[in-house]
């Protein structure tokens, strides 16, 4: 048996109990949430004692911000690469969708069918067939170009003045 006494550790008072149980508690929650690791890092940071007091919390905190910050440039890669993939999926297509119906549109109006008969056909014939026509006709092929706007002008103002009736006037007539 031995004749000395077993050192007995000092008692701690119950606010320094306290103390060690949130600065415990710190190490887990600051692996969880990046505010509570900032404002513990910001702590740690301006009090150098305490700092070199909870060295492993500081170094948490630490860890926990660099993985924050790599979660968050990996989600914008995440994020980037699936808007270029929707865009390629939806957009890509219904714009080329859009520009086909677009020249289609002209294709297939050229496509449709000739018209079966041209309203002005019936028009030129009967017209043709007038002998009027068909002397003014004759008459502005046979001249020249020069002397083609004499005879047209003199006709004018023979029209204008009252010599020579328009055609509706002498049918009536």
């Amino acid at each position: 048996m031995s004749f000395e006494k077993p050192r007995l550790r000092p008692k701690r008072s119950g606010v320094e109990s306290e103390e060690e149980r949130a600065w415990v508690s710190f190490y887990r929650r600051v692996r969880a949430d990046v505010v509570i690791a900032t404002e513990v890092l910001a702590q740690l940071e301006a009090d150098p004692e305490s700092k070199r007091a909870h060295l492993a919390l500081y170094l948490c905190c630490k860890e926990s911000l660099r993985m924050h910050k790599a979660r968050n440039a990996r989600n914008k890669r995440i994020g980037l690469f699936v808007r270029w993939l929707c865009h390629g999926a939806f957009n890509v297509p219904l714009q080329g969708l859009r520009r086909g119906l677009r020249l289609g549109g002209d294709i297939a109006v050229e496509c449709l069918p000739e018209p079966g008969k041209e309203p002005a056909v019936p028009q030129v014939r009967r017209l043709a067939s007038d002998p009027e026509f068909a002397n003014a006709a004759a008459g502005f092929g046979q001249s020249g170009a020069a002397s083609t706007v004499a005879p047209v002008a003199t006709e004018t103002s023979a029209v204008l003045s009252g010599a020579l009736k328009p055609k509706a006037a002498r049918t009536a007539a």
